[in-house]
């Protein structure tokens, strides 16, 4: 299993009405494609107005087959259209579980 690791950052104060266009029109459309959705938060000390999801994949492979559908659906482009100007940068890391971690 490998997760993908998601933190974006957003133009302050803009957590909240990307939280509230997320869940009504681009989670649907994600966990409808990408599937295993392991977490979904925000960041309340440290560098704040982020938000951090995670992903779980079976293999890169996977993961590269399931983003590139999902940057084909209409659905998922129209919401991007509108998630857009709240992000100021996006980051994303591959991680791999530790042979101990309850994730395997």
């Amino acid at each position: 299993m490998i997760v993908d690791e998601r933190t974006y950052t957003l133009h302050p104060g803009k957590v909240a009405e990307l939280f509230k266009l997320y869940e009504a029109e681009g989670m649907p459309v994600q966990t409808r494609i990408l599937g295993r959705l392991i977490g979904f938060f925000q960041t309340e000390i440290g560098t704040l107005n982020q938000i951090v999801h995670l992903w779980g994949y079976d293999s890169f492979e996977e993961r590269q087959r399931r983003r590139t559908a999902l940057f084909q659906d209409p659905q998922w482009l129209a919401y991007m259209e509108k998630a857009r100007p709240l992000l100021m940068k996006m980051e994303n890391r591959i991680l791999v579980p530790a042979p101990f971690s309850p994730i395997k």
